[in-house]
């Protein structure tokens, strides 16, 4: 049982560095100007954010306090603002 642990572990740990590196990846490959078209955050501040999410995710460990800090901020990104930055550079209004 404990090899089972140890390999889910691992995967949650992989799964959250994944998702703050294609945050932090998708947040320098967006233009500067639609994050502020867009009402979000500006560039160099969600660059800083995904990026701290992607160290402390490669630093810590996932199910500690700042493991999961980095986690939430890497969802946010990509379920909140990814999103709104699409939505702008394809031109919708909504």
């Amino acid at each position: 049982m404990d090899i089972l642990t140890g390999m889910l572990a691992n995967g949650i740990e992989l799964g959250a560095l994944a998702l703050a590196v294609w945050a932090l990846v998708d947040a320098v490959m967006r233009p500067t100007p639609l994050y502020t078209a867009a009402d979000k955050l500006t560039k160099p501040a969600w660059l800083g954010i995904t990026g701290g999410a992607a160290a402390v995710s490669l630093l810590t460990d996932t199910l500690g306090i700042f493991g999961l800090v980095a986690l939430v901020a890497s969802i946010v990104y990509l379920v909140d603002v990814r999103p709104a930055l699409r939505e702008v550079q394809r031109g919708n209004p909504w």
